[in-house]
């Protein structure tokens, strides 16, 4: 059942849909911006809640019980301290009944749904068309633990991949990748691979992980996202494991990953262990040689100072060149999806060889 959106205005339309977005990434309900107390009495709008976000015959990836009777919880709380006039504010019956019904099940403790995996969808508004409607949708199936029970980091989607997803889905960003061969290297969930295979109009692309276990879990979310089956302009996604520092050469390159060597490398949060970095760099390394004018854009989290100079070092020591990307972080209070945390800086960076002619089209 669809909730009436064509009879709200944009500016309610476009709080609700924040709020939807915050809801289905799994933000902590305490931070999500929930609408005023006004808006949120309204009967419309409470039907357009229970319908987008709480209504299980019409969401296909909801989020865990726990964290659904977490978010509704509040939510019915803040309605109950937003009536104004017993006589003619009410709470919505679906929200209610559905509360109920999480009440009376038996639900696991956070501590212990949050070492399963969870659903989770990112969105990114499109960049280049108008329409509220109009946007990038990727769900994952995903471990919201920092470190996953299979002792590896590699099975959530970390907030580098955000950023540097939204820069790709800008319009300076999308001819970064649109039409190009697109190679990425630490893949974790595949959300950056999926994006750009289902909505960026990359020729092909490779998702890439270390991991064998990591590169099993992105078919699943591959399968999740429809790639192959949906879309006529879809590329398919190969995925591959690769273990940086190993050898790589141009005779194998098409056995090994089914496509010519890449236009493009994409990485993000990669550069967080400096014992790993020398491995990293020398990958880069044999993937410069496969293609001088390759384009690397990595996306790093900057914890620590000091392992990113490790990083920038050994890039300089091979005669990389590297330029810092123009693309701020959005304040949290102005990020209409993804959401990402601002506590600590994200850059993303170009690396290429100063050697190589340089496709200026693009920019």
């Amino acid at each position: 059942m669809d909730s009436p959106d064509s009879n709200m205005d944009s500016d309610t339309l476009s709080r609700l849909t924040t709020l939807r977005r915050q809801y289905f990434q799994l933000v902590e309900p305490s931070k999500i911006r929930w609408p005023d107390d006004v808006t949120l009495i309204r009967s419309d709008v409470q039907s357009w809640m229970f319908n987008k976000m709480f209504d299980v015959e019409s969401v296909a990836f909801p989020p865990p019980e726990e964290y659904q009777l977490r978010a509704l919880k509040l939510l019915i709380a803040k309605l109950e301290g937003s009536i104004f006039d017993p006589e003619k504010d009410e709470i919505s019956d679906d929200l209610m009944s559905t509360l109920a019904v999480l009440f009376s099940s038996k639900i696991a403790p956070e501590s212990t749904t949050i070492q399963q995996k969870a659903f989770v969808t990112y969105e990114y508004p499109s960049r280049s068309h108008k329409g509220i409607d109009d946007e990038y949708r990727i769900t994952v199936l995903e471990s919201r633990l920092v470190l996953a029970s299979a002792g590896t980091t590699g099975l959530r989607t970390w907030e580098a991949s955000l950023l540097l997803a939204s820069f790709l889905t800008s319009e300076r960003g999308q001819m970064e990748v649109v039409g190009k061969r697109v190679f990425e290297l630490g893949s974790g969930s595949g959300m950056l691979s999926i994006l750009c295979a289902k909505y960026l109009g990359v020729s092909s692309i490779v998702a890439t992980d270390g991991n064998e276990g990591i590169v099993d879990a992105l078919k699943t979310n591959i399968f999740l996202n429809k790639i192959d089956s949906e879309g006529p302009n879809h590329s398919t996604i190969r995925t591959a494991a690769l273990k940086w520092g190993w050898p790589l050469n141009a005779s194998s390159f098409a056995e090994d990953y089914g496509m010519e060597v890449p236009d493009v490398v994409l990485g993000a949060d990669v550069t967080y262990d400096k014992y790993a970095v020398p491995c990293l760099v020398s990958s880069l390394r044999e993937l410069f040689d496969l293609n001088p004018a390759l384009q690397v854009l990595i996306a790093a989290t900057i914890r620590n100072e000091q392992t990113f100079e490790v990083f920038q070092t050994a890039c300089k020591r091979n005669g990389f060149s590297m330029e810092l990307i123009d693309f701020p972080q959005k304040s949290e209070h102005q990020q209409d999806g993804p959401f990402i945390s601002t506590s600590i800086p994200i850059q993303i960076w170009r690396i290429a060889n100063p050697q190589a002619p340089r496709d200026t089209s693009s920019y």
